[in-house]
């Protein structure tokens, strides 16, 4: 009877452990997939802001578009000169990931 116990408590421990690593899991996935989404986004509005691309959206406005494709929520994007930055979040399990980037020509030149 002492070893169904414990064998019990074992098996508890182990799927309350296996769950927080998928949470834990889900959470880096997430947070990943908001970085790349920001990545992308700044990269297309900064594009879209020196001509690279053609377009008739307005570089925010395909930011947006993109982080969508990606998964993502376009938060806040600017856009001076030719280089862009933007802010987007990712939500997970209720939580939010947010991830910024930016994009344009190096500094300096």
């Amino acid at each position: 009877m002492a070893g169904s116990a414990l064998g019990a408590g074992i098996l508890t421990v182990a799927a309350a452990l296996s769950l927080g690593l998928a949470a834990v899991g889900g959470a880096a996935v997430t947070a990943q997939r908001a970085a790349g989404a920001a990545d992308a986004a700044a990269l297309a509005a900064a594009d879209a802001a020196s001509g690279a691309i053609a377009t008739s959206e307005a570089p925010c406005a395909l930011a947006g578009r993109v982080a969508a494709a990606a998964g993502a929520t376009l938060t806040a994007c600017s856009v001076e000169d030719f280089v862009a930055t933007v802010q987007v979040q990712a939500a997970y399990a209720g939580l939010a990931a947010v991830s910024r980037a930016r994009a344009g020509p190096p500094e300096g030149n």
